[in-house]
């Protein structure tokens, strides 16, 4: 019987230490170390695991049938490997990238003003609407959707409704005509079917989806090579085992050793990989840091669970960029794409002291987010400063620059600031929008309907440019804001808007009414 070795990994770096250590060596973290035990010769070829044996002959690095060093120029390009799978929800493809500037721009919101630039580029000429449409899907890359062989990790809160978007987007392949395997080691199949049909999913659709409801990492990996589906979506990876460790489901060392089997068993057979994760109290993935390391794109579930909206965030993406979100809104029937999502976090906004609407960039999107603050007397030194969706440090930087720059006394002031609709908010055009909210709300000022606000604001009290200014004013003129207040700036200003031009905090707060 093979001898048990004790280890102890990091959760941060995912190092292996022989023993215990308040402070990580090579990354430098601190209690981050936890225990696991991995038997002696485990770690000799790890790709001669369940997925190695499962495909035939080992991939080990030894192997003379292993893969060979090519030249770059030399390597011929595969047409299923570069072409995506769409899930067949839009929201969820824009996330994992490579969605067309089109339908970026028009096929959902309608507001994409880099869309609106090309087209109008390709306007004229009598061109005919399919014409032009070819020419602009010529002309940008392809639809977006998982990469065939990638590995992607999507994680939540409990109940913010991962399984379902899944669920949702399983059934849409397999109704495009791909084979999906959803393996579910937290429901029976009878439960999965149950739920299926709540989401609308009939069984005449459902010809290319398979289920499975089994924890096993052998059994699961042979029957996805019975199967060879296009997809398997795992839910969730802290319940799946391998029978030969006896480390209990969701440790250390059957984390690291089930995602490493499931991320070369995908690369070795050209299957995207799905797989759900648990958070921990802090909203980090739980298991160690290794995972998010391991596969290709990192995915994560934001939102309220008392309020329907949700948003679907990347922190880590190898095929596409991680500034897009995706918005959706929890509804009986699922999770509902929000089309035209550009004014849904200001759509139930009113004119009243302490709110602002900002027009945020988020990827390609710009979204119009209300801004709200509260001041309370508080006690001399014992003050709250309390946000939820923003940065504390950034909002205290912003009570200073009032203080010193604005004329105001918030020392002795509890302020509470926050981001209307769960949407976390962290570039610095948002400055001004929460520097006149937390004036307003101090002073009892309101901000006129139909005005918005937007820049960035320094240590000296000045109102700087941000980016793409040009693409917030138009976005924000067509939901309604027709007054926008930025700073000083040379532009082509959209019919029907009003840029109200300030240089300092100042200057802006004399705009309150």
């Amino acid at each position: 019987m093979a001898k048990v070795k004790t280890q102890f990994m990091c959760d941060e770096c995912g190092a292996t230490q022989p023993k215990w250590m308040g402070k990580c060596p090579d990354c430098g973290a601190w209690d981050s170390l936890v225990e696991f035990k991995e038997a002696k010769g485990a770690g000799m070829d790890e790709q001669r695991g369940v997925a190695g044996n499962v495909w035939g002959a080992g991939v080990g690095p030894v192997d003379e049938g292993g893969p060979k060093a090519a030249l770059v120029n030399e390597i011929e390009e595969d047409d299923e490997v570069t072409e995506r799978l769409s899930t067949g929800i839009f929201e969820l493809d824009r996330v994992l990238g490579g969605v067309d500037l089109f339908d970026a721009g028009h096929g959902q919101d309608g507001g994409d003003s880099a869309g609106d630039e090309l087209e109008a580029a390709l306007v004229g000429g009598g061109v005919s609407v399919k014409q032009k449409k070819k020419k602009i899907r010529e002309a940008t890359t392809s639809r977006g959707g998982l990469v065939p062989g990638s590995a992607v990790l999507v994680g939540g809160d409990p109940g913010i409704g991962k399984s379902t978007l899944l669920l949702q987007a399983a059934h849409k392949l397999a109704a495009g005509g791909t084979k999906v395997l959803y393996v579910t080691s937290e429901e029976s199949q009878q439960q999965l079917k149950l739920r299926a049909e709540r989401l609308g999913a009939g069984s005449e659709t459902l010809g290319g989806m398979y289920v499975l409801a089994d924890t096993n990492l052998a059994r699961i990996v042979e029957q996805a090579r019975k199967i060879k589906p296009g997809v398997v979506v795992i839910d969730s990876i802290q319940m799946i085992y391998k029978g030969d460790m006896t480390a209990a489901p969701g440790s250390v060392t059957q984390l690291r050793a089930c995602c490493l089997e499931l991320v070369y068993f995908a690369k070795a057979s050209g299957t995207a990989l799905l797989l759900v994760g648990h958070v921990t109290k802090q909203g980090r993935l739980a298991g160690p840091r290794l995972l998010e390391h391991m596969v290709d794109t990192v995915l994560y579930f934001e939102g309220d669970r008392y309020h329907s909206h949700r948003v679907v965030r990347g922190i880590k993406n190898r095929f596409g960029t991680t500034l897009e979100v995706g918005l959706f809104e929890m509804t009986d029937g699922g999770l509902k794409e929000v089309n035209g999502g550009g004014g849904l976090l200001a759509g139930e906004y009113e004119a009243r002291s302490g709110s602002v609407v900002c027009p945020v960039l988020q990827g390609s999107r710009c979204l119009m987010v209300e801004m709200q603050a509260l001041t309370s007397t508080g006690f001399l030194g014992s003050t709250k400063r309390k946000v939820s969706g923003l940065d504390g440090n950034r909002l205290a930087m912003l009570i200073a620059v009032l203080e010193k720059r604005g004329g105001l006394r918030l020392a002795d002031q509890d302020i509470f600031a926050s981001s209307v609709g769960g949407m976390r908010v962290a570039e610095p055009a948002s400055d001004l929008a929460l520097a006149l909210a937390i004036a307003g709300g101090f002073l009892n000022k309101t901000l006129e309907g139909g005005w918005c606000a937007v820049g960035e604001i320094g240590l000296g009290g000045e109102v700087r440019h941000v980016q793409q200014i040009e693409q917030r004013v138009i976005e924000a003129s067509r939901l309604g804001f027709r007054k926008i207040i930025c700073p000083r700036t040379k532009m082509n200003v959209p019919s029907g808007a009003e840029l109200v031009q300030v240089g300092s905090v100042s200057e802006a707060m004399q705009v309150l009414g």
